[in-house]
């Protein structure tokens, strides 16, 4: 199996693997991290949908909330 090394530009060019779907996480079931619970907070709070954040939501949940809270709120563009 070959190895993908990251580029000069990870950010703009991210390897392969980092654009894994969240479903596909080998950690996605556990905790969002507090970097997640931080963001989905203030996108919560920016959509006025208070209910959209909830402190018990997995990696994976937290990252498909976050995208959908950055679509609503035009962060996401």
């Amino acid at each position: 199996m070959a190895v993908t090394r990251p580029s000069e530009h990870p950010k703009s060019e991210p390897v392969s693997n980092a654009e894994k779907p969240p479903e596909d996480w080998t950690t996605g079931d556990e905790p969002m991290t507090g970097a997640q619970a931080s963001y989905l907070k203030t996108l919560s709070e920016e959509a006025h949908d208070d209910d959209a954040y909830d402190n018990e939501l997995t990696k994976a949940e937290a990252s498909l909330r976050i995208d959908e809270l950055q679509e609503r709120t035009g962060r996401g563009q």
